[in-house]
């Protein structure tokens, strides 16, 4: 399955669909698989700023446990509280209603390091 053009992605697995200053932040499909079953889904607070690259979350899976990086600097501003709930949603739809944060972007440099989908399908076939 191609991964969808409307976004860019990084080398560890996460996707960053951009809107101005703002960034949705979820985990690629090909994650997903690797991974497999999700059970456990934690991010940080809104309010907590990071550099690009920082641990912003993690998660778990019967495999292992992962953490989830962002290639730009910014804020948390909201967390998908559905994962709370139900970290399945990662599971069954990871490039819509299993998003993990909402972010403002405060300095989109480490945009350039990531990869368009061809990119990043060419890199992750699967």
């Amino acid at each position: 399955m191609a991964s969808p053009t409307d976004r860019v992605y990084s080398d560890s697995h996460e996707w960053h669909k951009f809107d101005g200053d703002q960034l949705t932040l979820g985990l690629t499909q090909y994650a997903v698989n690797t991974l497999t079953d999700i059970t456990y889904v934690q991010m940080k607070k809104p309010g907590t700023k990071f550099k690009a690259g920082e641990i912003v979350g993690e998660v778990e899976s019967v495999k292992a446990t992962s953490d989830i990086y962002c290639g730009v600097d910014g804020e948390v501003v909201e967390v998908n509280k559905a994962l709370s709930d139900d970290p399945s949603l990662l599971n069954s739809d990871p490039l819509g209603k299993g998003w993990l944060v909402k972010i403002k972007v405060t300095d989109a440099a480490g945009k350039a390091k990531l990869l368009d989908a061809k990119a990043y399908d060419t890199a992750h076939p699967g």
